[in-house]
């Protein structure tokens, strides 16, 4: 009873009398509390693939059940995941069955889409194709990769994109494979690839050019490193002098390989214009017009 008493003799705010001023404390933690920013907004989970029922992927691929069937059974396109009895499928599957459709659009049968599909999985690894830039020099090379999906890579080389040809540019590094894409190592080399198949050369004999190019140009590498790590390298003892003078080198290499180059097509013999006689010897036309400049 006497603590009861007490707590109501306690002092405490008249009923209508006018609010006690905040403590100090209390005011300054409800501005803090005002002047706070928002918490930063929760990032949104990545949106999840779709997945596809056979008769779902059919319908957006925009052919028959039927068809999707035969496609897997001839191996054009890869295995589905499997839940139980479901089979499901993903947009993986939809690009290739575009891809697919595409190329039979361009006149390829299935046979032979067969067999491109097949190189274009076997290709290496766009990683392995590119590389990593040294960590001590920079580069030399200053070619800009190019990504193409299959039909683009088709109409670049209408007709040719055989899969020999294919392989063959595989083999040399032209082309990668990187998803459901081709990534040629260089736009320079592709732009010149697609004028010389324009202009009439088949492709195959372009591969095989550049084949013979590729061996010569790793020639004229080795004799400029040899030249560099024999007299230069000894006389460079720190690391951003090695790397500056290198720098120097990159277009005095370029100019004289065009330059030798430019004079070495000026001393084959020109072949005769289409209207000449066979039997005119094949170097009366004179030097060829290489020296003005390299296009």
């Amino acid at each position: 009873m006497a603590d009861q008493a007490a707590a109501a003799n306690t002092p405490g705010p008249a009923s209508g009398s006018s609010p006690q001023p905040d403590a100090p404390a209390s005011r300054d933690a409800r501005q803090a509390h005002a002047t706070a920013p928002d918490p930063a907004p929760t990032p949104e989970p990545a949106p999840k693939s779709r997945e596809f029922r056979m008769s779902e992927l059919a319908r957006e691929a925009g052919i028959t059940v039927r068809t999707l069937r035969f496609y897997r059974e001839r191996k054009l396109i890869p295995p589905p995941r499997r839940e139980g009895r479901i089979a499901w499928y993903n947009e993986h599957h939809l690009a290739r069955l575009r891809t697919i459709a595409a190329l039979l659009e361009r006149g390829h049968t299935l046979g032979g889409i067969a067999e491109l599909l097949t190189a274009f999985e076997t290709g290496r690894d766009v990683g392995e194709l590119l590389g990593l830039p040294s960590p001590l020099l920079p580069p030399w090379s200053e070619e800009t990769p190019v990504r193409l999906t299959p039909e683009e890579l088709a109409d670049h080389f209408s007709g040719e994109v055989t899969p020999d040809n294919l392989s063959a540019s595989l083999a040399l590094g032209y082309l990668a494979v990187d998803g459901d894409e081709f990534v040629h190592i260089s736009r320079r080399l592709l732009d010149a690839s697609t004028s010389l198949v324009a202009h009439g050369i088949p492709l195959a004999a372009v591969l095989q050019a550049a084949a013979e190019v590729r061996t010569h140009a790793d020639a004229l590498a080795d004799i400029l490193t040899t030249l560099i790590r024999t007299h230069l390298f000894p006389t460079l003892h720190d690391l951003p002098r090695a790397t500056q003078t290198i720098e120097n080198l990159r277009p005095l290499a370029k100019g004289v390989i065009e330059a030798e180059l430019t004079m070495a097509m000026d001393r084959r013999p020109r072949p005769p214009s289409p209207s000449a006689s066979h039997s005119v010897p094949c170097g009366c036309g004179g030097p060829w017009p290489w020296g003005v400049r390299l296009r």
